[in-house]
C-alpha cells in the first residue's frame, strides 16, 4: 500500500499502436498499487484532445507539435526505415533521402519524414498509396511487401530478428523521437498524473526495445 492512497479517477489516452503491449501493463500497475483510484483508459491512435474530451492526461510518441500542452518526456524512442526483402527485391532500397520519392512510402496520412545526415536534418514529402493511423496496420503491410515504413524499434524488432523486415537507408538515421505525458496547461501536475509519470520512467529504463534495438 503507498504512503499516501491515490484517489479519484484518472482519464487518459493512449495510442494502440504498441500502447496495449507497452503502456497498458504500466497502467494495470498503477491501479493495482493504488487501489481508491478508479482508471479509465482510452486507447486510440487518433488525435485526442484532452481539454474538450475531459482527459487528465495521454501518452504520445514521436514528435511533439507546438501546443499549450504540458509534456514530460518519460523516455526515448528510436526508429528505423524498414522493407521486406520482396519489395527490395523488386525494386531495390533507397540509399539516401532523395531517393524516397521512387518508393511506395507506407504512412500515416501525410506526414513529412525525417533523416540525420551527420548533425544535419534531412526533411522529405513520401508518396504511397497505402495509409493507415496504426502502427500494426503499417507492419502488415510492410512484411507483405507494399513498400518502406518508418516505424519506431518497439515495432519492427521482432520483424527485424525473423528477417521479415530488413533495416534500409541505415547511413541517414531518424533523429531520436521520444515517449511524452502530456496534460492540459495547470501550475502543478496532479499526483495521480505523476505517479502514472514516474512508473512510466521505471518501465522505459527496464525494456531496452521500447528506446533502441
Amino acid at each position: 500500500m503507498p504512503a499516501v492512497e491515490i484517489r479519484g479517477r484518472l482519464r487518459v489516452a493512449v495510442p494502440v499502436s504498441f500502447g496495449l503491449t507497452h503502456f497498458a501493463p504500466v497502467v494495470a500497475e498503477l491501479a493495482r498499487r493504488h487501489p481508491r483510484l478508479h482508471v479509465q483508459t482510452c486507447y486510440s491512435d487518433r488525435f485526442v484532445d484532452l481539454i474538450a474530451e475531459g482527459y487528465d492526461c495521454a501518452i504520445r510518441v514521436g514528435y511533439l507539435q507546438d501546443s499549450n500542452l504540458i509534456a514530460r518526456c518519460v523516455g526515448p524512442i528510436h526508429g528505423k526505415l524498414v522493407a521486406s526483402p520482396d519489395y527490395i527485391e523488386a525494386h531495390g532500397a533507397p540509399e539516401s533521402p532523395e531517393q524516397l520519392v521512387a518508393h511506395e512510402a507506407l504512412m500515416q496520412g501525410t506526414e513529412t519524414w525525417q533523416f540525420m545526415d551527420g548533425d544535419k536534418i534531412i526533411t522529405v514529402h513520401p508518396q504511397g498509396r497505402f495509409k493507415a493511423d496504426n502502427g500494426a496496420a503499417l507492419i502488415s503491410a510492410a512484411t507483405a511487401g507494399l513498400g518502406v515504413a518508418y516505424l519506431p524499434d518497439c515495432l519492427t524488432h521482432e520483424h527485424v530478428l525473423a528477417g521479415a523486415l530488413v533495416p534500409i537507408m541505415t547511413r541517414y538515421p531518424p533523429p531520436p523521437a521520444g515517449a511524452y505525458v502530456i496534460r492540459p496547461p495547470g501550475q502543478h501536475p496532479a499526483r495521480k498524473i505523476r505517479v502514472l509519470t514516474d512508473l512510466l520512467i521505471e518501465h522505459f529504463g527496464e525494456s531496452p526495445h521500447f528506446g533502441r534495438e
